[in-house]
C-alpha cells in the first residue's frame, strides 16, 4: 500500500473514532465530558473541541493524499474509492450527528446525502460508458466551505458566536446551495451520456 492510500485509510479511522466519540453514551460508562462557559453565555462541551481537532486532522490528510498521489504518480483504482468512502463517512457521518444533536438544520444532511447519492449514481453510469467525470470546481469550492463550516460549528463557532454570528452554519448553508448547484452540473454535463442507449 503507497503512501497516499496509507493516508486515506488513516482518515478513515479517524472519521470512524469521531464518530465513535460523537455517539457513543459515555455516561453509561460513568464518564462525563468536562463542559466549560465561555463569554458567561456559551456552554461549551470539550467532546465537540476533540472531535473538531480530529476533524481538522482529517481534512488535512484528504488534501495530502490527493496531493502526494498526483505528484509522485501514485493514483490507484484503491485510493480512489477508499479516498470517496472516507470523505463520505467523514463529511455525511458528522453532518448527521450534527443535525441529531441540534447543531444544524436536519434538512443540511438530507440535501447532501441525497446530492452525493445522485453524483455517485452519475458517476457511475457515465463511468460504465466510458465517459470520464471530472471533479467540478464548484465541488470543491463547496468542500472548503463545508470543511471549514463543520470545524467552526465543532468549535461552537468561537470568537464568532460571542457576537451571535454562527458563522459555522452559514458557511455550511452555502456550502449546501453549492452541492445542489454542483449537482446540476454533474447532470447537465452527462445528460447525453446518462440517456444514450449506445
Amino acid at each position: 500500500m503507497n503512501l497516499p492510500n496509507k493516508i486515506t485509510v488513516g482518515r478513515i479511522i479517524i472519521a470512524i473514532v469521531i464518530l465513535v466519540i460523537l455517539v457513543f453514551p459515555f455516561h453509561d460508562i460513568g464518564f462525563s465530558w468536562p463542559k466549560y462557559l465561555i463569554g458567561g453565555t456559551i456552554p461549551v462541551n470539550l467532546k465537540y473541541i476533540v472531535c473538531g481537532l480530529l476533524f481538522i486532522i482529517a481534512s488535512i490528510s484528504d488534501y495530502f493524499d490527493g496531493s502526494i498521489a498526483r505528484k509522485q504518480n501514485l493514483v490507484t483504482d484503491f485510493g480512489k474509492v477508499m479516498d470517496a468512502i472516507a470523505d463520505k463517512i467523514l463529511v455525511n457521518g458528522v453532518l448527521i450527528v450534527l443535525a441529531y444533536d441540534g447543531f444544524i438544520p436536519i434538512i443540511i444532511p438530507v440535501i447532501i446525502v441525497t446530492r452525493d447519492i445522485i453524483v455517485d449514481t452519475i458517476k457511475m453510469l457515465a463511468g460504465s460508458k466510458g465517459k470520464a467525470v471530472g471533479a467540478s470546481i464548484w465541488g470543491k469550492v463547496k468542500t472548503v466551505f463545508m470543511m471549514i463550516g463543520v470545524i467552526a460549528v465543532f468549535f461552537y463557532n468561537l470568537p464568532f458566536s460571542l457576537f451571535n454570528i454562527q458563522i459555522g452554519n452559514y458557511m455550511i448553508f452555502v456550502a449546501t446551495i453549492l452541492a445542489i448547484f454542483s449537482g446540476i452540473q454533474y447532470y447537465s454535463a452527462n445528460k447525453k451520456a446518462l440517456f444514450d442507449d449506445k
